[in-house]
Order: structure tokens, then C-alpha cells, then sequence
């Protein structure tokens, strides 16, 4: 017989205040404070230890926004101001620290390494931007693909950066010389997301085709599972701090909790079950403290969700 933890979730709070279609969320895992931002330019801060709290404003841009990076290090905020370019947010000052101009392209992910000081973003002309750290000044330009580039994960110790596009496409490139070590197949539509586990064993990918697929990085990409886990496009996929759980988001409405060494569907959130969202969930955050859960949506709000386990006994 073996233990398996299945999550129980409880809805504390939805938060309200943004005009638009909610598309990004970041923070550091272990604060309490959340930051989201959309269509309609408002980046937004929220503390999830008073989640009744009205969200507090940390800046207002001109376009759309797809992609938020927390950077711990400095307390900066990167947000990619989608046609202008990315700017750097220093939260403890509020104001605007470091702007780069960029190709006039929707800007759809933002990657941080500490370990190379270099930031990453993924661009809709299908160019991977590539930026010093420690100013935003842009070091190169790494054109991919002839369509958007969607998403992106890191693996540091393999020296890797996995990127996502929507030629269906998965690419590995060396972090280093930027030259395409592997291409993975398998996604029939665009890629949406990509995610590597915290003990880098795997790479998860999932996207328009509903599909989550698992590939055991050490294989050489190996596809390892392919399950059809949502109705619809699944937006984002991202592991829970402890590792335990797989969470992912849908158009289809819905987030659903995945045992992580299974892939064992555990937990179905939506709206007749738990008052989920009522349109399509873009993004997940999930925060380590307490163990909560963020999510987005086109319905112009976030949820945060509670996140607990309790042994259930299976063969």
C-alpha cells in the first residue's frame, strides 16, 4: 500500500480591480505579496496575507502586458511592455529604474538566471531577446522561429534554456553559445508552457493541443506521458513549492491539481465545484507561504485558493 497526499482546496478570496483580461502574475515564493497585470497596462500588487485587501497600483503602461519576472535579488519587478520593450520596477522606491527597448512584438515570457545575471524574454516576432541583468542592456538578439516565441524554463545545472513557440515546437538551447542543441516534437499547436520539476529530472510542456506532456530530460527528451488533461488550451503549468503537486490552467475554465510523480489527476477547480473562474485561467502562481494558490483570468480577476493535503490510502 502506498500514501498518496491529495490537496483539498478552499477559495479565501477574489480580488477585483483590474478593467481587463488578467494575463501575468509573479513574486517570490515565499512572500506574501503577488503582483498581476493584462491587457488593460495596470500592474498591480496584492498581499496575500489580507487577501481582502484592495490591490495597490505599481505602475501603468501604455500597451498590454503578458509577462511579469520578480527578480528577489534587487526588489525589482520586470514587466514586458508588450510593442515597447521591458522595464524594471524597483518596488521599494516605486518608480522606474531600467527601460530597453525592444522589436515592436508582443513580449510573452520573461526568464531570470542569478546564476549567468542575464534575463531572457520571449518575443511574438519569434526572437528570443537576451539582457544583462544588472541594467536591462540588450547583449544580443536570437531569432528562433518564424512565429511567436511562448515560453520559457531554465535549467542551470544542465545549462539549458527550453523554449516554447507557436510552430508547436519545443527548442533546448545551450545557455552559453545560444546554439540549438535539440528540438522536441510531439505538441500538435502551439506550445504554452514549459516547466522543468524542481529536481530537474523532467521538462513539462503543454499548450493549445490540451495535451500535458512529460519528457525525462536525462533521456535525451524522451517523451515519458502524454495525457489529455484539459478540454481546451492549458495556458500554464507550474509545480507546487514542495514539489508534491503539478498545478495546470485552461481556457476550458478550469485549474486541476496533478499528483506530480504519477500525474494522477487529484483535484478539479472550477466554477460549479469551488466558485472558480467563469472565462478562461491564464496564469498560476503558487506561493509557499501557507501554500497558497494564485490565479488569473479573462473574467478580470484573480483567485486565491488554499491549498492543503491529507493522506489518502490507495494500492
Amino acid at each position: 500500500m502506498s500514501t498518496l497526499f491529495r490537496p483539498q482546496a478552499q477559495k479565501l478570496a477574489t480580488l477585483t480591480g483590474h478593467r481587463d483580461c488578467v494575463y501575468a502574475l509573479a513574486g517570490a515564493p515565499e512572500s506574501t505579496l503577488v503582483y498581476s497585470a493584462g491587457t488593460d497596462g495596470f500592474v498591480v500588487e496584492w498581499d496575500l496575507e489580507n487577501p481582502a485587501r484592495d490591490g495597490a497600483l505599481v505602475a501603468r503602461v501604455e500597451n498590454s502586458v503578458y509577462a511579469l519576472k520578480y527578480i528577489p535579488e534587487q526588489n525589482l519587478l520586470l514587466l514586458g511592455h508588450n510593442f515597447q520593450g521591458v522595464q524594471a520596477i524597483d518596488l521599494q522606491a516605486r518608480q522606474l529604474v531600467h527601460a530597453t527597448a525592444l522589436p515592436p512584438a508582443a513580449i510573452f515570457d520573461i526568464a531570470y538566471s542569478k546564476l549567468r545575471q542575464r534575463t531572457y524574454i520571449a518575443l511574438g516576432n519569434g526572437t528570443l531577446a537576451v539582457l544583462h541583468a544588472s541594467d536591462l542592456k540588450l547583449e544580443r538578439l536570437v531569432p528562433l522561429s518564424h512565429k511567436s516565441l511562448r515560453c520559457l524554463s531554465l535549467h542551470e545545472e544542465r545549462n539549458e534554456l527550453a523554449v516554447g513557440g507557436s510552430d508547436h515546437l519545443v527548442r533546448i538551447l545551450d545557455l552559453e553559445t545560444f546554439t540549438l542543441k535539440q528540438t522536441i516534437p510531439g505538441a500538435t499547436n502551439s506550445v504554452f508552457a514549459t516547466c522543468y520539476s524542481p529536481d530537474g529530472r523532467f521538462l513539462l510542456t503543454a499548450g493549445r493541443d490540451a495535451h500535458l506532456r512529460v519528457w525525462d530530460v536525462a533521456a535525451g527528451y524522451t517523451e515519458r506521458l502524454s495525457v489529455v488533461a484539459h478540454l481546451f488550451a492549458i495556458n500554464h503549468v507550474t509545480y507546487s513549492p514542495d514539489g508534491r503537486f503539478v498545478a495546470t490552467c485552461s481556457m476550458d475554465k478550469s485549474i486541476k491539481l496533478w499528483d506530480a510523480d504519477s500525474f494522477r489527476l487529484l483535484r478539479v477547480l472550477d466554477r460549479a465545484r469551488h466558485a472558480g473562474h467563469g472565462t478562461s485561467v491564464n496564469k498560476l502562481f503558487w506561493s509557499a507561504h501557507r501554500n497558497r494558490l494564485v490565479s488569473c483570468s479573462d473574467d478580470r480577476t484573480l483567485a486565491v485558493w488554499q491549498i492543503s493535503s491529507e493522506p489518502e490510502v490507495g494500492s
